[in-house]
């Protein structure tokens, strides 16, 4: 047990966060067009929620074919590193301290989103199911549709992207982020090479969990060359059942979940990374995480972790009086409540969320939910 709060105080990667209540990363579909450009709309945006102790962007492409989702930003263009820029430089004047989730969807994705209308890139040739990408319809209009079938990455493709993953980071570090977050959850391009559903490959990134944990490891080794390890973070989404919902939600629960990522978190942590984190189920009713997995969990890692997923204040308390985790993700309720550590803090009324707004669209929903007053 732990005597420390969501108020306690705690470092990560030689930075001090002042708290433990984290903006996760929240896909918002918010960028300026053309060029998937964080503009004024999202500068304000984080700067309203810089009270957090931590917090992670949306996950933002490392280049075109990494896109899924109409109007998501990406950190690939010099138009994007600037935009970036005036959001961390935000961040930063408030005290705040920012990663970039650095994302690849691979096959979950449309021809219509991709370079010359070419198919999308996979460690196989498996499309994605029980998902729905987003493309672009007309100015400020869309459509959910089905990914397209992918095509399978070379194994010179492969290592084309973990360099890919590097000059992201380098660009991240340009503009002006303390640190960078691997999206390798929710049936990305990183979690369909770790998973046995989505990666038939006979190479040496295929076929055994070593092998197929082997892309995650070089891209790693790759960011790490750019920010050290310690200001590197890792995303998983250890799902443990195998639902309607939690296909739609991901679609690769593994046969083995727990071995799987337990054998992965021994990995970060030889890997030395600055943090893990945990991205849970968010649906209504959806199951806890098994408590043998968050205490076998922390015996593997020995750095920060981090839980997201439909956590309140309480299921938060809980989890860090247990020891299980030190740093909290409040997703919803951080959309709807910018000034979230406050609320917390003086026991304050909640906002509730407008979920018609919660992907793309103006100001509405996204910059002008209240401060409490």
């Amino acid at each position: 047990m732990t005597s420390k709060t969501l108020f306690t105080p705690m470092q990560l990667g030689g930075l001090t966060l002042r708290n433990r209540i984290a903006l996760p990363p929240l896909t918002r579909c918010r960028s300026e067009q053309p060029g998937n450009i964080p503009g004024e709309m999202m500068v304000e945006y984080y700067r309203q929620r810089a009270s957090a102790g931590f917090m992670i962007t949306e996950g933002t492409q490392i280049e075109p074919r990494g896109q899924g989702y109409a109007w998501t930003p990406g950190i690939h263009s010099a138009e994007q590193i600037s935009g970036w820029r005036n959001v961390t430089e935000a961040v930063h004047q408030q005290g705040g301290v920012i990663f970039c989730q650095l994302w690849h969807v691979g096959r979950v994705s449309h021809t219509a989103l991709q370079p010359g209308n070419q198919p999308p890139v996979a460690p196989s040739v498996v499309a994605a199911e029980g998902v729905r990408v987003f493309i672009e319809t007309g100015p400020g209009a869309g459509i959910l549709t089905a990914p397209s079938e992918p095509r399978e990455l070379s194994t010179a493709e492969v290592k084309e992207i973990v360099e890919l993953y590097r000059k992201a980071a380098e660009n991240a570090k340009e503009a002006g982020f303390d640190g960078v977050e691997l999206h390798s959850a929710n049936g990305y391009l990183i979690n369909q090479f770790i998973s046995e559903h989505s990666n038939f490959r006979t190479d040496e990134y295929g076929g055994s969990l070593e092998n197929r944990l082997r892309f995650l490891r070089e891209i790693i080794a790759a960011v790490s060359s750019v920010f050290g390890s310690q200001r590197v973070g890792v995303r998983f989404a250890p799902l443990f059942s195998s639902t309607d919902e939690e296909r739609v939600y991901l679609g690769l629960v593994e046969s083995d979940p727990h071995t799987t990522y337990i054998t992965a978190a021994k990995m970060l942590n030889e890997m030395a990374i600055g943090y893990l984190s945990i991205a849970e189920a968010d649906w209504d009713n959806s199951p806890d995480l098994p408590e043998s997995f968050r205490i076998a969990l922390r015996e593997a890692f020995t750095g920060p972790i981090m839980y997201s997923g439909r956590y309140t204040r309480e299921k938060a308390e809980r989890v860090l009086e247990n020891g299980w985790g030190d740093l909290f993700g409040f997703g919803r309720t951080f959309i709807a409540n910018p000034d979230l550590p406050a609320r917390f803090l003086h026991d304050y009324p909640l906002n509730s969320v407008d979920a018609s707004s919660l992907y793309g669209g103006t100001r509405k929903g996204y910059t002008d939910y209240p401060f409490y007053k």
